[in-house]
């Protein structure tokens, strides 16, 4: 469904599966693979367990996560192998979003919103380079907030609180694009406007 860009002057945008195109279940079947079968139980789109939450908050090292995962399923499993796993998520990025990007950074302040970690990002910025040639997504921004850089994840009032008034952002003025409910749910509580993206849509149709 089209949006009125007229009626807001500033967008967030959630990076996995608005920007960026995932598949949570690709991981969990990687995982699965790997003879750890209950692994959608502990990390989904809708919900995760103690140990994600710490590594989207930066409050684990990607060391200490691999740690973890490793006596978690009492599995001794090479690092590489858990990264390749947990990465199998991360898909595509196509060209026509970042020129979508780019042009809404002249009409409008644009900031990406992420909850993420540093084995995912790093995966990220290696497919930017190789594919587009460039180191990550900051030049088609006003700021990227990064839940592992920030020590704080969505849907939480606080991230939110934290974009609003550090970029003096009116929430009336503001859009925020995400693919998951409980997100959309988080920032509609600050007075955010809100477009839930849903399975099928992307932001080209949007604007």
């Amino acid at each position: 469904m089209p949006l009125n860009k007229n009626s807001y002057k500033n967008i967030i945008f959630d990076l996995g599966g608005v920007i960026l195109n995932i598949d949570y279940s690709l991981a969990a079947n990687a995982f699965k693979n790997l003879g750890i079968t209950d692994f959608e139980e502990l990390y989904s789109q809708t919900q995760q367990n103690k140990l994600f939450d710490l590594f989207e908050k930066g409050q684990l090292s990607s060391s200490h996560f691999r740690a973890e995962i490793k006596k978690q399923f009492k599995k001794n499993i090479e690092d590489l192998t858990i990264d390749t796993a947990w990465n199998a998520m991360l898909l595509d990025l196509p060209p026509e979003r970042l020129e979508l990007l780019q042009s809404l950074k002249n009409t409008h302040r644009t900031f990406l919103l992420s909850n993420t970690n540093d084995i995912h990002i790093r995966a990220v910025n290696s497919y930017l380079k190789k594919t587009f040639g460039i180191p990550d997504l900051s030049g088609y921004f006003k700021k990227m907030y990064l839940s592992y850089e920030i020590g704080k994840r969505k849907p939480d009032a606080e991230i939110f609180e934290q974009i609003l008034l550090e970029n003096r952002l009116a929430p009336s003025e503001t859009l925020f694009i995400d693919d998951s409910i409980q997100h959309i749910e988080g920032a509609k509580k600050q007075g955010i406007q809100t477009y839930w993206l849903q399975k099928g849509e992307t932001i080209l149709d949007l604007f």
